[in-house]
């Protein structure tokens, strides 16, 4: 699935790189930092797309330097036009920078798309002394009763994995982490420019997370879950 960033395939389906998504994801990232106070002097985000995240994340926290890692020549382009003094992108495999060590790695959307996903995890480990995940809980009972979700997922924007919320904190356990803190985030809820179906499964799915979240992300989907691991 690598082929799909770098030819350019990825970037023919998603040509905004879902940037408009980037704010969101930094407040929530910006909150779980804060929440544990953790150091910050020092932020990695692999696969980092066109950037966006990290320069949200540089106005939050004006000491930090911040490095985005990312294969796809289009997304690193992106990117490159926009680094400041203290925000640099590079157009490499993060782990081909052996010996580099951050105060947090960031995996945001990242893990589903690689093929080898468990030595993926594994291989990160050494590089920051903390770890932010964001998983998107593509299994839920709806998504597996019409199929066609997780289909779309995979042909647009090239998910090969599929968790829900308990698998993706197995799976880290499994790699040697330790969850520290973790959260669901509602994308089908606070994001705009949903379609019609999202829109129409807002109230349900409000209504049934207000009474448990559990139950209601593992019927109804429509989150992601934030973990930070050590």
């Amino acid at each position: 699935m690598k082929q799909m960033y770098e030819s350019g395939l990825y970037a023919a389906n998603n040509p905004t790189w879902h940037e408009e998504d980037a704010p969101w994801k930094a407040r929530h990232i910006q909150n779980l930092i804060d929440r544990n106070q953790l150091p910050r002097d020092t932020i990695c985000e692999i696969g980092c797309g066109t950037g966006e995240i990290l320069l949200a994340l540089e106005k939050a926290f004006p000491a930090a330097t911040l490095s985005g890692y990312e294969v796809s020549p289009h997304a690193f382009l992106r990117a490159s036009q926009k680094q400041t003094d203290r925000t640099k992108f590079y157009l490499k495999d993060l782990f081909c920078d052996d010996g580099m060590h951050f105060d947090l790695v960031l995996a945001i959307d990242v893990v589903e798309h690689v093929e080898d996903y468990i030595s993926f995890i594994k291989r990160l480990k050494p590089f920051g002394t903390y770890k932010i995940f964001h998983f998107p809980l593509d299994l839920s009972v709806q998504s597996m009763l019409r199929a066609w979700p997780i289909l779309k997922l995979r042909q647009d924007v090239g998910h090969i994995h599929y968790f829900f919320k308990d698998t993706a904190l197995a799976t880290l356990e499994d790699c040697g982490y330790t969850i520290v803190d973790h959260g669901f985030t509602a994308s089908r809820l606070e994001l705009p420019n949903q379609a019609l179906t999202s829109r129409m499964m807002r109230f349900p799915r409000r209504m049934m997370y207000a009474l448990n979240q559990d139950l209601a992300v593992r019927l109804l989907g429509g989150y992601s879950l934030l973990v930070l691991a050590k």
